[in-house]
Parts: C-alpha cells; structure tokens; sequence
C-alpha cells in the first residue's frame, strides 16, 4: 500500500523510435503524467512544499504562487494533503480544465490579465508575499528545491532505466527545474551526455515553454549544464503532440509535443545514439484549447 507521496516519481519510459526515421537511434520518452497529480511538476511541487515544511516557513502561513498550471495543480494536490492554505496566480488564458483542477483541491485561484503574461501573476505573487498578511512564496523560479527535486529523482530513474547509455537528454524550459537538475546528474555519470532545452520561436504560446527576458529568467537556471537549445514552434508542438496520441498512443500536451519534435529534429542529425525526452502531462488539460 502506497501514500500519495511515494507515488510521485518512478515513471515508465516509452519507446517512440517508431516516429523517427533514423533506425539507429532510440528515442524514449518520459511518461511524466504518470504521476499522481498527472505532471513532472509533482516532484519540484513535493520538494518545495517539504522544503519549506520542515524548515518551519510554512507555519501559521498560506502558499502563494504564480503558476502557469501544471505547477499550480501539483501544489494544490500536495497543499490538500497537508492541510496548508493555497493561492495560486495565473494568466485568465489558462485552460478551464487547469483552473478547475486547482480549485478541485482546494486552492483559491487569482487570475491576471492574459496580456500581462505569467510575468505579471509573479509580480503579483511578489506582491502579496510582501504585504504581511500570512503569504509565503515558494518562488519555483528561484527555489533551490526545484531543480534539487530532479537530480534527486528524474536524473538517477533515466541513468537506471537506459543502462548508462543515453546519449542525449531533451526538456522543454519552463522554470528550467527538469532541466538543471536532470542535466546536472547526468552530466556527473558521463561528461559526453548532451543536454538540450527546447524553446519557443519568437511569436510562439507554448503553454509550459518559455523564453524568458532577462530580467525574469529564472536563478535556478544553470546554463553551464546546457550544450544546445532547439527552438520550437508552436504549430510543430501541436503537430507532434497529435502525432504522439494518433501512432504512439501517448495522449500529452503542447509541451510535450515540442520536446518530442526537439527530439525527432536532432535524430535526423545523428549517426547513432539513445536520446530521452520529457513528456512533461496528459492531454486531458489542452482538451478545450482547441489543439487536439
């Protein structure tokens, strides 16, 4: 029998070479929806609120955080349990189905202009934290337990599950957590691994990819941990994640299907190797998007 913590982590690998057409070359993707508030944000979502649990940051305090969603949902999930006030601060353009899930466990939902991007919802967030009415900010853009969820777990399950031999690991950039700390693991097992983040090209809404300004590109963020970057756009996340429901059966969102394009792209250009990507949720949230 397993509590609602033990079941964070530990996904599958599925392969997906059949989409790619290079034969020497594995791909597998990373089943993140697995988990049980259905995101690869259940890991960060768990070591922060611990984290800060048992740093005492937490007590007589409520959550507040800016969240483009997966974020959001796997802390209301974790705060639920624990029995720890949420509010979570997001742009109104997110999908119903995410504001709805939040609110499923509890947490108070604040929605900011669409215009002002998720920039605006962390100013906000800021905001309230500072204003001393009980609010503590877990700042997943700059809290150490972010990026330390994934060299603790993603990093080690993926060296394990691939014998040592992944050759490349790819991640959509969102708060750049999976990234740092995958990459900073699997760097320390083998020098010769490339790491690769994928972005959006300019113009481009990827919901869960982000190309940051400076001024708020997030401080966990290591680019000393990443050899390339791919840019994506958003009609090739949409095209891929359809690809990756239609002939693999993996039913994920836009995030996913910009990894997962990232990943096939630098297939063609290799002559073998065992690449791993991050499908990072289920479809289920983009159902009223439009996207599918």
């Amino acid at each position: 029998m397993s509590n609602l913590f033990s079941l964070i982590g530990n996904t599958p690998l599925i392969d997906l070479s059949d989409l790619s057409d290079n034969p020497a070359v594995q791909i597998f993707g990373k089943l993140e929806g697995q988990n049980p508030g259905g995101s690869v944000k259940d890991r960060a979502a768990l070591s922060m609120i611990l984290g800060a649990w048992e740093r005492g940051d937490l007590d007589g305090k409520s959550i507040v955080e800016a969240t483009s969603g997966n974020t959001g949902i796997a802390m209301a999930m974790i705060a639920a349990k624990l029995r720890i006030p949420i509010t979570l601060v997001m742009p109104e353009n997110s999908t119903p189905e995410r504001v709805g899930t939040m609110r499923a466990y509890g947490a108070e939902v604040i929605l900011t202009p669409a215009e002002k991007t998720i920039e605006y919802s962390r100013e906000l967030a800021q905001r309230m934290e500072d204003s001393g009415e009980g609010y503590v900010q877990l700042n997943q853009f700059s809290n150490e337990d972010n990026w330390k969820a994934h060299y603790r777990t993603t990093g080690p399950e993926i060296w394990r599950d691939t014998d040592g031999e992944i050759t490349h690991f790819v991640s959509s950039m969102g708060t750049t957590g999976t990234i740092t700390g995958t990459g900073r693991y699997l760097k320390e097992q083998s020098d010769t691994v490339q790491i690769v983040g994928v972005q959006p090209t300019d113009g481009s809404s990827i919901p869960g990819i982000r190309r940051w300004s400076p001024e708020f590109l997030p401080k966990i963020y290591d680019d000393s941990v990443v050899n390339r970057k791919i840019d994506v756009s958003q009609d090739e996340a949409i095209k891929t994640m359809r690809i990756l429901a239609r002939e693999a059966g993996v039913f994920a969102g836009m995030s996913s299907g910009g990894s997962t394009a990232a990943a096939l792209r630098l297939a063609e250009e290799l002559d073998e190797g065992l690449i791993v990507c991050i499908i990072c949720d289920r479809g289920d949230r983009y159902l009223s998007s439009g996207a599918y």
